[in-house]
């Protein structure tokens, strides 16, 4: 037991590096003994896109990745499991605002972060979610000590879920099927945000995407390239919240409720679209300018909000 608290103790400091925030919210139930009898729920996982923190762990197993804008037009992920759980995923850094209003389509999935606000606390607490952090699964984190902080704490999924709930936990509103007709043939296409930049390359021979990340090629920790076999590119507004980083700087809220233009990457081929999301229960439908479904391609998704490429 005091190990246990050692650790924990030494989790949360480690979260209020570089603009992360203990919750200081004690010890919580387990999040598997909060769902008995009820179906397993989606993973979500922030993180960490700072270049200190690549190559990162557990992307390539993902379903779906979310590329969020953070403080100074930088860039942090969220990645979604349902099919898969990898060993290990991170570096895992703090929730932001904005994420509980993209999870709100999923069914009381886990989110897994590394600390939060003070301020923004009571409204995770009150979302309907289930929070991961060390305070509450010291067990189910690790610190990298080949990696300095707040760059170095990883998350072990198969200690907070025993097995990957399965596609019916991903309801984000994407579907699998074929591809619309037309679109625009394109070997490479480069998504900007302020401080950040992803550039997707077609790969006739992987059949998907491969990601790069500020300019250099995305790679898991074993040196394979990251790849996708749908990017969707989502007009989005970015607003400034209430809330602030540790530096001053406005952290930045991201609307994913509501209806835009979209262009959606896959097989080689860009397709313009609109996307559609009514309510924050809903998942994101994406169309043609007819009307038509736009299908995603089997495999992972990489989904960008932006408000400007």
């Amino acid at each position: 037991m005091l190990l246990a608290a050692v650790l924990a103790a030494g989790l949360a400091a480690g979260c209020t590096s570089g603009g992360d925030w203990d919750d200081g919210r004690g010890a919580r139930e387990s999040p598997t003994a909060t769902r008995d009898g009820a179906a397993p729920p989606a993973l979500a996982v922030k993180i960490d896109n700072a270049p200190a923190a690549r190559p990162q762990s557990g992307l390539d197993d993902a379903d779906v990745v979310y590329v969020e804008q953070v403080e100074g037009g930088l860039s942090r992920l969220m990645a979604v499991y349902a099919t898969r759980l990898p060993e290990s995923v991170g570096p895992v850094r703090s929730a932001r605002e904005s994420d509980l209003e993209l999870l709100r389509q999923f069914d009381e999935p886990l989110l897994a972060f590394s600390g939060a606000q003070s301020k923004l606390l009571p409204l995770i607490d009150e979302a309907p979610l289930t929070p991961v952090d060390p305070t509450s699964e010291a067990d189910a984190f690790d610190r990298d000590p080949g990696r300095a902080a707040p760059h170095n704490l990883f998350l072990r999924p198969d200690r907070v879920l025993e097995d990957p709930p399965g596609e019916a936990a991903l309801t984000t509103g994407f579907r699998e099927g074929p591809a619309p007709s037309g679109g625009t043939p394109e070997e490479k296409v480069t998504v900007r945000f302020p401080a950040a930049r992803f550039t997707f390359t077609w790969s006739d021979a992987d059949g998907r995407w491969q990601v790069s990340m500020d300019g250099s090629p995305a790679t898991t920790r074993d040196g394979d390239r990251l790849t996708a076999a749908t990017v969707v590119v989502q007009d989005v507004t970015v607003r400034p919240s209430g809330f602030r980083d540790f530096l001053g700087n406005n952290t930045p809220y991201t609307e994913t409720v509501g209806s835009g233009k979209a262009t959606v990457l896959r097989d080689g081929r860009a397709h313009p679209a609109s996307w559609s999301r009514p309510a924050a229960e809903d998942g994101t439908s994406l169309t043609t300018p007819d009307g038509d479904p736009v299908n995603v391609a089997p495999g992972p998704v990489w989904v960008l909000l932006t408000s400007g490429r």
